[in-house]
């Protein structure tokens, strides 16, 4: 019987998904050998505001896009089949039957405002956490997470330190920190651009790529007028 290998879980609102998601996905795919990696979009992301916010289809359309052909990513609509916010511990909570072992997935900063998260603290309890530095995250390394686990979970037994420490919960799941290759990229840069008519080459998919300037009304909508399409024109 082959052991199922679990499955990686990469939430945000993806507005829009852009290159560094994919590869953040990529690098913890290979890392940990899972059997695939899902995005999935938040659809009522409790702690942004939802002015500027995609319609849940677009983002869920264009994370489907960006991982179209690249083995073991995939996107899933889960958090867009309920209604209410999109809390993490109810994603988890719901997330397959029966459940595979899940690893869920996030930046050093996003995993440092956990406590604030509804029940946030509990995630363990559902799956492990993997903690990827991005960004100016590296320059710190993984000393603040040391520190929120000796904080707020102080029962955590350090499985390995150094460059990438470990834990492991009462629970039995894992805290696991990963350094890979750095990608600072913003989807808020990501806008400005679309909205300055500049070029999106290798800062998202090209399959995203094309979709945002090849008519996107609800980009407009959400976004504003982008401005002049010289960087729409096809050679």
């Amino acid at each position: 019987m082959t052991q199922r290998r679990g499955v990686g879980i990469l939430g945000g609102s993806f507005n829009p998904v852009h290159t560094g998601h994919v590869r953040m996905a990529v690098e913890v795919l290979e890392r940990l050998q899972l059997e695939r990696v899902d995005l999935v979009p938040a659809s009522v992301p409790p702690h942004k505001p939802s002015l500027g916010l995609l319609p849940f289809d677009v983002r869920l359309g264009l994370c489907e896009l960006a991982v179209e052909g690249i083995h073991g990513l995939h996107a899933n609509p889960i958090e867009g089949e309920r209604a209410g916010p999109s809390y993490t511990c109810d994603t988890l909570q719901c997330y397959a039957t029966p459940p595979p072992e899940l690893f869920f997935i996030l930046g050093t900063g996003t995993l440092l405002e956990i406590p604030t998260w509804r029940n946030g603290l509990e995630i363990p309890a559902l799956a492990n956490l993997v903690c990827v530095n991005r960004g100016g995250d590296e320059c710190r390394g993984f000393e603040p997470v040391a520190g929120l686990v000796a904080e707020r979970w102080p029962q955590a037994e350090q499985l390995a330190s150094g460059r990438e420490p470990s834990w492991r919960f009462p629970s039995g799941a894992r805290l696991l920190c990963l350094q890979i290759p750095r990608l600072d990229i913003k989807a808020r840069d990501i806008r400005e651009r679309w909205l300055q008519g500049r070029d999106l080459s290798l800062l998202v998919p090209p399959a995203v790529q094309r979709a945002l300037l090849e008519g996107c009304p609800e980009c407009e909508e959400a976004w504003g007028t982008r401005a002049g399409p010289a960087a729409d024109k096809e050679n």
